[in-house]
């Protein structure tokens, strides 16, 4: 097998793998333990207790049998209905953390590793993961983009693939692909209720219901063993050594991506405490990767656009290139006598096709391409950087976006005007100036934020705005806006409350604050009294004039008097201020970045989506 280990493990720019063929590896603490089937849920309650459906045992007997404890909230069963939304209840009734950095309330004699294989015997599992001749990847950034691209080639390759990744953006389905496509609703339905059915039978007052990442792990194995994939792609939830899918036991391949500071309150508080985790993964021995050079890709663009997607992307190349030797299908691949050197087509086909949603995404506001008459022009750059090494990442994206430097494709099957040809750029405080071609437009840029409680934007915020600043691109504004998913409840990609409960909107104030900081070198006195109104009335009109949205050409910040941000009660109220901004000035490209959190960024493309 062979093992990839970061750069920053090493302290070095180089990536270690290690070849692993024949020795066999156990986890640690893993017990094999049988597992007895026993009825489920015998409460007088459950209809599905097979005495009480049938009406022969008496409901005093019923009452006095103790031997399976299992709380309401999993009490799914044939007499509800089998819909998908039904399926996102059952869903967040795994939910065992009300929000995020709360530590499972799971307890027991079990640890989670032994539950997870007594859960894959009950599902009769365990004994055909090997099979899938699994590619299992960690890392605290780039894991997710390292499994698609790996995904993306081996596709191309003529393997059929099965990716598990996470979290999901706007519908859990995301999570499990095949052939590169969210699995089909059909078929996500079929698994979910089998996987569900047999794990409520056999729980025990020892063994509950999985928490919900471990059965999405579990209906990953499940969907990829019965739609018999050539090769599944893990990545792992959190951390490596404790994480679910660390249940794989003979993977093919493992690699670790970039690490960095990252849930410090889970694996700790220093980068050799956060490797431990993540080597935990790791069946060794060790060798070194070369980092991927543009040369190398014939001049081609990678499809994740980035600098740092180099770093990935050469990772996910030598993941392939090592799955391929000891699956014994290099020279169905590699045509020169099986020579590694050159980059077959396939993998060139690969990094330049493979798609990750929320990650450096450039997606143009639907609204404004309805008719041959433009009203405004109005570009989203989506990008769920929450952590100091991605937020620079993020930043350094988005101010070649911004400026023009760049030769992608936004995500989208209508183009600006003004898209292709972008030539130099002059910003300052918020304008960049197209110089080339016919537009005339001037490029306004706006960020969209939020965070989570557990993030630090005292760094995030100074860091995203240093970097861009130091590339001359200048924010003319900010945004601050509670997200409309919760840490709690898994909804579909077909719902979305319009209606969003008044929120304790504190947290927003917070981040404007540090913004404003930032920004005027000076404290800011935030008057909440509009946005009281603001709230109370559940619209935008109560809100002060917004002059970094509305402003027509280059101008100073005129000290304390001009605030350049501003708390929105909802989401989809900043939206709303967004486009009304670029109907009213039809001159003004607004580029408006939305970052900070997945979540965010998710909320933001189910919104368009709409």
């Amino acid at each position: 097998m062979l093992h990839i280990q970061s750069s920053s493990f090493l302290r070095h720019g180089l990536f270690r793998i290690s070849c692993f063929c024949e020795r066999r590896w156990r986890l640690r603490g893993v017990a094999a333990r049988g597992v007895s089937c026993l009825p489920s849920c015998l409460n007088k309650h459950d209809p599905l207790a097979p005495g009480l459906r049938s009406g022969m045992i008496p409901t005093e007997i019923v009452e006095n049998m103790t031997r399976i404890e299992v709380t309401e909230e999993y009490s799914w069963d044939l007499t509800h209905s089998r819909s998908y939304e039904t399926v996102m209840e059952a869903l967040s009734s795994l939910i065992t953390c009300r929000k995020r950095g709360e530590k499972p309330s799971i307890g027991g004699k079990y640890t989670k590793l032994e539950r997870m294989t007594m859960y894959l015997k009950i599902l009769g599992l365990e004994e055909n993961i090997a099979g899938l001749n699994i590619i299992h990847v960690a890392g605290t950034k780039g894991k997710g983009s390292t499994c698609a691209f790996s995904e993306a080639i081996l596709r191309e390759c003529g393997f059929k693939t099965g990716l598990f990744t996470s979290p999901h953006l706007i519908d859990v389905r995301e999570r499990f692909r095949l052939d590169g496509i969210d699995i089909a609703e059909e078929k996500f339905l079929q698994y979910f209720w089998d996987c569900w059915d047999q794990l409520r039978d056999n729980v025990t007052k020892d063994l509950p219901m999985p928490p919900l990442f471990q059965f999405l792990t579990l209906l990953a194995f499940k969907i990829f063993i019965d739609e018999k994939v050539d090769v599944g792609i893990f990545e792992v939830g959190l951390g490596g050594e404790k994480d679910s899918t660390n249940v794989i036991k003979e993977p093919v391949v493992c690699g670790i991506s970039s690490l960095g500071m990252d849930h410090l309150d889970s694996l700790g508080d220093t980068l050799g405490k956060i490797a431990l985790h993540k080597a935990g993964i790791f069946k060794i021995p060790l060798e070194v990767v070369q980092p991927l050079t543009r040369g190398e890709l014939n001049g081609l663009q990678l499809s994740l656009a980035g600098d740092h997607q180099f770093v990935n992307a050469s990772l996910a190349v030598s993941l392939c290139k090592s799955w391929l030797r000891h699956t014994g299908n290099s020279e169905k691949v590699f045509t020169n006598d099986g020579c590694e050197a050159d980059m077959p087509d396939a993998f060139l086909r690969g990094l330049s096709s493979a798609r990750l949603p929320g990650r450096a995404q450039i997606v143009h506001d639907a609204i404004f391409r309805s008719s041959d008459t433009a009203t405004g022009d109005l570009v989203y750059y989506l990008d769920g950087a929450h952590s100091p090494e991605s937020m620079d990442a993020c930043a350094r994206w988005f101010s070649k976006m911004a400026k023009g430097d760049h030769k992608s494709t936004p995500l989208s099957s209508s183009k600006s005007s003004c898209e292709n040809g972008l030539g130099e750029a002059v910003s300052k405080n918020g304008f960049t100036k197209q110089e080339k071609g016919n537009c005339d437009k001037i490029s306004k840029q706006i960020l969209l934020f939020n965070c989570m409680e557990v993030r630090n934007p005292q760094i995030l915020l100074p860091k995203l705005i240093g970097t861009c600043a130091s590339s001359g691109v200048h924010f003319s504004g900010a945004l601050f806006v509670p997200s409309i998913s919760t840490y709690n409840k898994v909804v579909s990609g077909y719902s979305i409350t319009s209606n969003i409960p008044l929120r304790n909107l504190s947290w927003q104030f917070n981040l404007q604050r540090i913004w404003e900081k930032t920004v005027n070198g000076k404290d800011f006195d935030l008057d909440r009294n509009s946005m009281t109104e603001c709230i109370k009335n559940e619209s935008t009109d109560a809100l002060p004039p917004l002059e970094f949205l509305h402003g027509d050409g280059y101008r100073d910040f005129p000290g304390d008097s001009f605030r350049s941000s501003a708390v929105v009660p909802s989401l989809s109220s900043a939206i709303k201020l967004l486009r009304d901004c670029a109907r009213e000035n039809p001159s003004i490209r607004l580029q408006v970045l939305v970052t900070g959190s997945l979540h965010l960024v998710g909320d933001v493309l189910r919104l368009l989506k709409r």
